[in-house]
């Protein structure tokens, strides 16, 4: 799906573009900017500078004011004869075809959102025939109501479904069948086949589920780069490929992981982000399964983001949203070696905000409204490793005891 994917181009430079709404203070809007920035960079594209309007809404046909989109415009035209002309917009909000027509056809570049750039990072991560697979239908899912604006690049991959070759997927029209008609039965073929693939691959891996033994299973969930693989490599002793990217892993990968006498089984997977595609979710279904199934959840937090309760909000919606918020849970907060704080002035009367609170007081903060379900590390650092495994080994061996119990004899200290 080379249509998406920057990272095989030359490094572009991008214009960001978002709103401030009455849902969205300039506060929000910034930290939304700041993470498809993150993204932007984590695609291969370089940010040159960001738009932001004060609205009531998205505008349904431009998604900003005609007085703004005009003035990115003329920002654009004056890069145009610089040596790094704007290559890209990116909007912080998904766009519907209307939008994105007018808005293309208004400045004269490529327009992609928030979903289309995740999509790219996606196509790019994708490692295995399953995630590849994955993203593939999801690509087609946000292409499908799109298609008048995609349609002239749709008949090169009009090959790849299994009809018979490029050039013999122009006999696929029927009598009087338009272009876009044609474009979008192709497409829904090739997601038709996509789902039969991703049907066998999710009836393989289920098989390997079962197959496990009794075993206890433990998912490590949050949101994306907050160290999770880190964690992974040090419990597992593996070698689970962690990058400061975001969605550095799209593939579950589990391992037997024994602390002391206890086997269990640790999945390491995809993390989660604010506004993330519905496609996407849907087409991870196999991937999430780990997760649904899971005995146990670790909630991996980085503690050193600014906004990092929010970030557990969001992790917390998305399980809710693939059944699984009723686990046995207990959060990890890691990245406390990064964690920064200002000291408040003793005359400031006014009450603390999270830029001035210690790690300490932020500490016993958490553990009183977590139960004690919670503990704070460097996996950098491999600072507290140690206690996170006691912890570690405490609830799984507690979890083996009510699962299995008349398989005790395997592990004499139970």
């Amino acid at each position: 799906m080379k249509e998406f994917v920057i990272s095989e181009a030359k490094a572009e430079t991008a214009v960001l573009v978002g709103l401030i709404t009455p849902n969205q203070n300039e506060a929000k809007t910034k930290e939304y900017l700041d993470e498809l920035e993150f993204l932007a960079d984590t695609a291969g594209a370089v940010t040159v500078k960001r738009f932001t309007q004060r609205v009531g809404g998205p505008n349904m046909t431009s998604y900003v004011g005609k007085g703004k989109l005009e003035e990115i415009k003329e920002y654009i035209k004056q890069k145009d004869d610089e040596d790094d002309p704007i290559g890209m917009v990116i909007f912080d909000d998904e766009l519907s075809a209307q939008q994105l027509r007018n808005i293309e056809k208004e400045l004269q570049v490529k327009i992609l959102d928030r979903t289309s750039l995740i999509l790219d990072i996606f196509a790019m991560r994708a490692q295995t025939a399953n995630a590849k697979t994955q993203v593939e239908l999801a690509q087609y899912r946000y292409m499908l109501p799109r298609l008048q604006r995609l349609w002239t690049h749709l008949e090169r991959q009009g090959g790849g479904s299994g009809s018979g070759g490029g050039k013999g997927s122009v006999g696929l029209r029927g009598p009087g069948e338009t272009q876009l008609e044609m474009d979008r039965r192709i497409i829904l073929q090739r997601m038709s086949l996509l789902k039969k693939r991703l049907a066998e691959i999710d009836k393989q891996k289920s098989t390997q589920r079962k197959n496990r033994g009794r075993l206890i299973r433990v998912a490590l969930v949050g949101y994306t780069n907050v160290g999770k693989s880190t964690i992974m490599n040090l419990l597992a002793k593996s070698e689970v490929f962690a990058e400061n990217k975001l969605f550095a892993t799209l593939d579950t990968t589990v391992r037997k992981v024994v602390i002391r006498n206890l086997p269990f089984l640790l999945a390491d997977t995809v993390g989660f982000i604010r506004k993330l595609p519905t496609d996407l979710v849907d087409s991870f279904k196999s991937t999430l399964d780990e997760v649904r199934e899971a005995d146990m959840l670790v909630h991996v937090v980085d503690i050193s983001h600014p906004d990092f309760e929010e970030q557990i909000q969001v992790v917390n919606q998305t399980l809710k949203e693939l059944g699984a918020s009723d686990k046995p849970t207990m959060i990890v907060f890691n990245k406390i070696d990064n964690y920064h704080w200002v000291d408040k002035d003793p005359d400031d009367l006014t009450p603390p905000t999270k830029e001035n609170i210690t790690l300490d007081e932020l500490k016993h903060t958490w553990i009183a409204r977590a139960n004690e379900d919670c503990i704070f590390i460097s996996a950098k650092q491999k600072e507290n490793i140690d206690e996170l495994k006691n912890i570690l080994y405490n609830k799984v061996r507690e979890l083996h005891v009510q699962k299995y119990p008349y398989n005790d004899f395997l592990y004499p200290e139970l």
